[in-house]
């Protein structure tokens, strides 16, 4: 909708103003790394951060969440537990905010997720684009995630003393009342061209092929001996299902009090990588081994999701590669299956 600058000197001072009226999630460092948590002041803020622990969709999908609440002594009556109040997720990676894009299709498909939708109805999105890659994991260029047009409110890019905000929705432009904002100057625009020709270098495809190649890649890899190899090395600790920003399984279960007059129920991630996840009445695992459990996994990330939803599952956050503690990467899996189809072996 339009572009304005927010000088670095005027930051907290828009951050403050937010806080007084809504809850304001955002990096901060922590015990030497970084996560998004709600802040009480605005110097928490670390718009530098590389990357979090866990991803922002802990704001939309709580990793605990209550459901609904029941007691004896209110027969008949279920309490509906409480929504959080309006957020503002500030300084969400664009990788993340596409990893947000394919969640919103997720629970506003088919049976639609009303406390998701509850929620992202009331999150505020301001993005910062990346200049930078996170580290030696992140393949965000190669996923086509490096940067976004569209799916924030607003959408900030650091000019060195100032910050380019491109306000893409009425959300946004609203929001710019709490800021000391000023209208971007042909100098502005300048710089602003410069920084994005500038960081494109800075990032390396980590794939050793287009990303548009990784679905077909996977349709053909279903009996590839590396899904065995990596079964073999798998802890099966759901370490990389925990930390990424796109996997949305659950599980839903109530827990009632000694007493049994009264209880909740709860939802909380669940992951295709634990073996007791594809058990079902009888015992039965249909999905028993951890190479086929590994197998599932890259197919949705690469191919499964991206039928059914029309984006791919994996947005190439690194997350997951810097949690597995047997180094089961993306990048090195996905290479590696290239590899094979190229050299006629077997697939």
């Amino acid at each position: 909708m339009s572009l304005t600058i927010l000088r670095k000197q005027n930051l907290n001072a828009f951050v403050a103003a937010l806080l007084a009226d809504y809850r304001v999630g955002g990096p901060v460092k922590l015990n030497g790394t970084y996560a998004f948590k709600d802040l009480q002041d605005p110097d928490e803020l670390r718009l530098d951060y590389p990357t979090t622990i866990l991803p922002p969709k802990k704001y939309l999908l709580p990793v605990r969440e209550t459901l609904f609440r029941f007691d004896q002594d209110q027969p008949g009556v279920i309490q509906q537990a409480e929504m959080d109040p309006p957020t503002v997720l500030l300084g969400v990676h664009t990788c993340d905010l596409h990893g947000i894009r394919l969640l919103d299709r997720v629970f506003n498909s088919g049976n639609v997720d009303p406390n998701y939708v509850k929620r992202r109805n009331q999150t505020i999105l301001i993005s910062i684009e990346c200049l930078r890659p996170c580290d030696e994991h992140s393949f965000c260029k190669s996923m086509g995630t490096l940067t976004a047009d569209e799916g924030y409110d607003i959408h900030m890019v650091d000019l060195g003393e100032a910050y380019a905000l491109d306000v893409a929705t009425e959300v946004g432009e609203r929001l710019l009342q709490y800021a000391e904002a000023e209208q971007a100057s042909s100098e502005n625009m300048q710089r602003l061209n410069n920084v994005f020709n500038e960081k494109w270098g800075h990032f390396p495809y980590r794939l050793d092929f287009d990303v548009s190649e990784l679905s077909p890649l996977l349709k053909v890899s279903m009996k590839n001996p590396l899904w065995e190899e990596l079964g073999e090395r798998c802890l099966a600790c759901a370490a990389c299902t925990n930390v990424c920003p796109t996997c949305f399984c659950f599980n839903v279960k109530d827990e009632v009090e000694l007493s049994l007059t009264s209880g909740e129920r709860v939802r909380n991630w669940d992951s295709c990588q634990l073996d007791d996840f594809a058990t079902v009445a009888g015992g039965h695992n249909f999905r028993q081994s951890r190479a086929l459990r590994q197998r599932h996994r890259f197919m949705r990330k690469g191919r499964y999701i991206l039928r059914s939803h029309d984006y791919l599952g994996c947005t190439g956050c690194g997350r997951c590669a810097r949690a597995c503690l047997v180094d089961i990467t993306p990048v090195k899996v996905f290479n590696e299956l290239y590899r094979r189809r190229e050299a006629g072996g077997q697939s």
